[in-house]
């Protein structure tokens, strides 16, 4: 297929093709005799690996760490799995912060939300933050 055709397929742009190869998360396309790109089934498979990998949040680099390990032979299962339980004590400390910056904001607009206008001090920029 060629790349246009690839990207359609895995839902990407022929940019982020051109740079995953760049970056060597995608082998380099062989080439037809006009010049342009050709990528196989395989491609697709990394390429679908690559989308799932970004949607939990894993970097470029560790997407490669983790093709680099398969591409070596190893299997990187248990790279996998150290690398998610890492993403979730992040996200889990992500939404303790979020969860706290919420009660705070939501502290403000209950004061904000019951306050008269006229009120305020002329001074002040807001007295309620």
């Amino acid at each position: 297929m060629r790349i246009g055709e690839t990207a359609d397929a895995a839902g990407m742009t022929t940019k982020t093709l051109r740079f995953y190869e760049d970056r060597g998360l995608l082998p380099t396309a062989e080439r037809a005799a006009n010049g342009y790109r050709e990528y196989g089934q395989d491609a697709l498979s990394r390429l679908d690996f690559i989308r799932r990998a970004r949607a939990t949040g894993l970097t470029l680099a560790h997407i490669q760490d983790i093709l680099h390990l398969r591409d070596s032979g190893d299997s990187p299962c248990t790279h996998v799995r150290d690398l998610l339980a890492r993403r979730l004590s992040e996200l889990d400390a992500r939404i303790t912060e979020l969860t706290a910056l919420r009660t705070t904001v939501a502290g403000f607009y209950r004061d904000v939300a019951a306050a008269d206008p006229t009120r305020c001090e002329p001074d002040e920029i807001c007295s309620y933050l």
